[in-house]
């Protein structure tokens, strides 16, 4: 499955350059595309090589900055005719070390740079200590870059994985590469055939996968990062989507509410009843569960006043929003289903909660049923009603 969101032209004029590294402003920033994926051995590596390789054959300047094959046959035979920049040899505390030679790839200024492992750290006491960095610094020279990066080496997801997998992440890179990054590219695979290439040594030496089988490759362990990884990118999509939409419809071009959503977004409808509470628990269930942000709604009718028991209620749901880390939303209006319509518009909500009516089948037919109305106005809305009986 592959989403990509700006389409790129990799060709760029190289940029004229002084052999004392003294360089001017560049015409443009370098265009940045991320290959990800759920774990290593999906292919992302062999992804980049394959798109350079055809792009090389097409005529533009390719360089390795860096490549980690990992003794993997097919991923070194897919490097062969690229070139490579020497790596930098340093020396630091009594240790020798390689690293990517960021100022040897300034020098030579091609039009396009590989680099592989995107959250990998540098060698301490060096003029960057990430290579994100050294990235962002190719970038800012006008060199166009491919990298590639696992999903669990997100910075948002560091404590969600950990508490998933229970491996601590110690590499991460900050979530705004990729919000940044000109195209996200997801490499792919079913979790069964992830297992079946580490099991046929594809992706470690087979002396070195039982640690890995019994660590990030269960089944279970695929399956989390698998959805994590597709989920992300989907929602980073869907932002630039919203961001492109709006910046349109501030010229009169476009409507952000025609953007589809791709996220899921949990919207809880609270009110003085005390099943309130438990709403608001389910909705985070939920929301826990599809990775979803959650917003929690009490609609105040101005012509009642709300009695000290019921302001007490009300601030009771507020208190629990933040130990969900939601956000409790409060409009006023006497037409509920309106209002409600409104909030789910303005915040793009996939998915409603709200609690069984107590009202008599006389107050229905008099006033009409909220959930009815609710039906006829969220017509891509999904809706739950939960009995107030439990």
């Amino acid at each position: 499955m592959t989403f990509v969101n700006f389409n790129t032209q990799i060709m760029s004029d190289s940029l004229a350059f002084s052999p004392n590294i003294t360089y001017t402003r560049p015409a443009r920033c370098g265009k940045h595309k991320i290959f990800i994926g759920m774990a290593p051995g999906v292919g992302k590596t062999y992804r980049m090589l394959d798109e350079a390789s055809r792009l090389k054959r097409d005529g533009i300047d390719v360089v390795i900055g860096w490549l980690e094959t990992y003794g993997r046959p097919e991923t070194a035979a897919k490097a062969l005719g690229l070139e490579v920049i020497p790596q930098k040899k340093i020396q630091w505390g009594g240790l020798s070390f390689t690293q990517m030679d960021t100022n040897a790839i300034l020098e030579r200024q091609p039009q396009l740079v590989l680099v592989d492992e995107l959250a990998y750290a540098n060698v301490p006491g060096e003029e960057r200590n990430k290579r994100y960095k050294d990235v962002e610094t190719i970038l800012a020279a006008g060199i166009d870059v491919y990298s590639t990066v696992n999903i669990q080496h997100l910075e948002s997801l560091r404590n969600q994985i950990t508490q998933m997998t229970g491996i601590i992440v110690h590499e991460c890179i900050p979530d705004r590469l990729l919000e940044v990054a000109d195209q996200v590219l997801v490499v792919d695979v079913t979790p069964e055939t992830l297992k079946e290439r580490l099991l046929d040594g594809k992706i470690y030496p087979i002396e070195k996968i039982s640690q890995p089988l019994e660590n990030l490759f269960t089944r279970s362990n695929l399956v989390a990062l698998r959805e994590l990884a597709l989920r992300q990118v989907a929602d980073n999509i869907e932002k630039k989507e919203i961001q492109e939409a709006n910046r349109l419809n501030c010229n009169g071009k476009a409507n952000s509410a025609n953007v589809c959503n791709i996220h899921e977004r949990i919207l809880v409808c609270v009110s003085c009843e005390p099943n309130s509470l438990r709403l608001i628990r389910r909705g985070a269930i939920l929301a826990d569960y599809m990775n979803a942000p959650l917003y929690v709604l009490f609609v105040n009718n101005p012509d009642h006043f709300l009695t000290k028991l019921e302001a007490l209620h009300i601030e009771t749901c507020k208190q629990i929003c933040q130990e969900y880390k939601s956000e409790f939303l409060q409009v006023s209006g006497c037409n509920v289903a309106e209002e409600v319509a409104k909030v789910a518009k303005s915040y793009r909500i996939t998915q409603v909660l709200l609690g069984q009516t107590r009202r008599s089948r006389w107050e229905i037919l008099l006033g009409g049923s909220l959930i009815n109305k609710l039906v006829r106005s969220l017509t891509h809305i999904d809706l739950h009603i939960i009995s107030s009986d439990k």
